[in-house]
C-alpha cells in the first residue's frame, strides 16, 4: 500500500473535502486514481503507521492537503488575426488544381495551370488586364524596397486610387495552451507528529520535483522528475462540483519558515508556522474528447460528463 502524508494530521477524514496529490513516476502515464484507505475505527485516512519515521515519499506516495482558500481554473486556446485578399485566395485555389503536373507533357501541364489561374482570377470580377496592372504595381513596390523603403501595394493603391485590397480579416485557431495552477498552504503544527508530517511533505515535494541523474560520476544526461496527479476529493470520491486536473509537473516550490513574520520555534526546533507555495503545470492540453471520459475508482465509476470537467 502506498504511504500517505497529510496535513492537518487528524482533520482529513472520509467525510471532509481535501486536495489529494499522488506522486507518479515519469516513466508511467495516465491517471492512476489511487484512493487512500480510511481507518474504520477513527475515520482517519491512513497509510503510515504511528511509529514509522516520517521521511519523504517517492514514486508511489500520496500527499493530502486541506482545500485551498482560492479555488479557480481557467481554460484558453490561441487564436490569431489572419488576412488574405481576394486575388491571393483565387490564385491559391487555381494553383491547387494545377499541382498535378505531367512530367511527360510539360507544355500542356503549364498551359492547363495558366488557364486555371486565369479562371480563378476572373472569378473575383477582375479582368486579366486589371490583374496584370496590380501585379506590376506589386513588383514595383518590391523593387523600391530593395533600397530600404517599406512600400506596399496597398499604399500605392491608396495614394493613386483611394482604395486598398479587402484583407478578408478573420480570427483563426492557432493552437492550444497548457494550464498552470498555484496553491498556497499555511501549515501550523499542533503536535510533534504533525510537525514531522509537515517536514516530510515539504521534503517530498522538493525531492520529487528535482531531476534525476545517472549513477556514474559524470552526469551526461538528466532524467525527467516525477509527475504529480491532483484531485479534489470529497471523502472517498472525486469532488463532483470542482474541476479536474491532467497530470502535472511541479515547476516551483517556495517555503516560508516564518509564517507569522517572526522567527519562532517549538522546543525541538520545528517552526510554529510555514507557508508553502506550489506551482503546477499540466503536461497535456485539454481536448474536447476529454469531457466524455469516465474513470473507474475503487469506490465506483466517476462520470466526468456530469461535472464541470477539466
Amino acid at each position: 500500500m502506498a504511504q500517505v502524508l497529510r496535513y492537518p494530521y487528524d482533520a482529513i477524514t472520509e467525510t471532509t473535502d481535501y486536495l489529494q496529490i499522488d506522486i507518479q513516476s515519469a516513466t508511467r502515464t495516465g491517471l492512476i486514481n489511487r484512493t487512500p484507505t480510511f481507518n474504520t475505527f477513527n475515520n482517519k485516512v491512513g497509510g503510515i503507521k504511528s511509529k514509522e519515521k516520517q521521511g519523504s515519499l517517492v514514486n508511489e506516495g500520496t500527499v493530502l492537503l486541506p482545500m485551498p482558500s482560492n479555488i479557480q481554473d481557467g481554460n484558453s486556446v490561441r487564436y490569431a488575426d489572419d488576412s488574405m485578399n481576394g486575388i491571393v485566395a483565387a490564385a491559391v485555389e487555381g494553383t491547387k488544381g494545377a499541382m498535378g503536373i505531367d512530367l511527360g507533357n510539360l507544355p500542356a501541364s503549364f498551359a492547363d495551370a495558366k488557364g486555371r489561374v486565369n479562371t480563378a482570377i476572373q472569378s473575383t470580377g477582375l479582368s486579366l488586364d486589371r490583374a496584370g496592372e496590380l501585379a506590376r504595381k506589386y513588383l514595383a513596390a518590391q523593387a523600391v524596397n530593395v533600397f530600404g523603403a517599406n512600400v506596399t501595394i496597398d499604399q500605392i493603391l491608396a495614394r493613386e486610387q483611394g482604395e486598398i485590397f479587402n484583407p478578408n480579416m478573420e480570427l483563426l485557431f492557432n493552437g492550444v495552451t497548457l494550464r498552470a495552477f498555484k496553491f498556497s498552504f499555511k501549515m501550523t503544527p499542533r503536535s510533534k507528529k504533525e510537525a514531522e508530517q509537515i517536514r516530510a511533505i515539504i521534503r517530498t515535494f522538493k525531492q520529487n520535483m528535482a531531476p534525476k541523474t545517472e549513477s556514474s560520476n559524470v552526469k551526461v544526461f538528466l532524467k525527467t522528475p516525477n509527475f504529480f496527479e491532483l484531485r479534489y476529493r470529497k471523502g472517498n470520491d472525486d469532488h463532483p462540483y470542482l474541476h479536474k486536473f491532467k497530470q502535472c509537473a511541479l515547476t516551483d516550490i517556495s517555503v516560508n519558515y516564518t509564517g507569522e513574520n517572526i522567527y519562532a520555534t517549538y522546543n525541538d526546533g520545528s517552526p510554529i508556522s510555514y507557508i508553502m507555495d506550489l506551482s503546477f503545470r499540466e503536461l497535456q492540453p485539454i481536448y474536447n474528447e476529454d469531457y466524455g471520459t469516465k474513470y473507474t475508482t475503487i469506490s465506483g465509476t466517476n462520470d466526468y460528463t456530469l461535472g464541470v470537467g477539466f
